[in-house]
């Protein structure tokens, strides 16, 4: 196997990683919707807002979402649709799934 396949292969596992966690799902899930500053995510979540901007830096790590600054405030949204449609589909699956 190649370095590059390799590389590509840890890339994949560390993306599903950030899939296994119930609060970075439930961000996910209020991001496909539309972008929302962390207060926005935080009282959505009812959560506070330290927390909800450590699991958005890892997001923002792992290029799952991308910021839009707009004075002061920072705004959040998916970085491309591939991380809807995995949230998508995983989701359908599980609802498929619990019959």
């Amino acid at each position: 196997m190649s370095k590059e396949k390799i590389h590509n292969i840890s890339e994949t596992v560390k993306l599903f990683k950030i899939y296994s966690d119930f609060t970075r799902l439930r961000i996910i899930d209020l991001l496909i919707e539309k972008e929302h500053c962390v207060q926005d995510i935080a009282d959505s979540l009812d959560a506070s807002q330290s927390a909800i901007s450590h699991q958005l830096k890892l997001l923002r790590d792992l290029h799952v979402v991308k910021t839009r600054k707009q004075g002061k405030q920072v705004f959040y949204s998916l970085q491309d649709n591939h991380i809807k449609e995995i949230f998508l589909i995983g989701y359908s699956h599980a609802t498929e799934c619990s019959d």
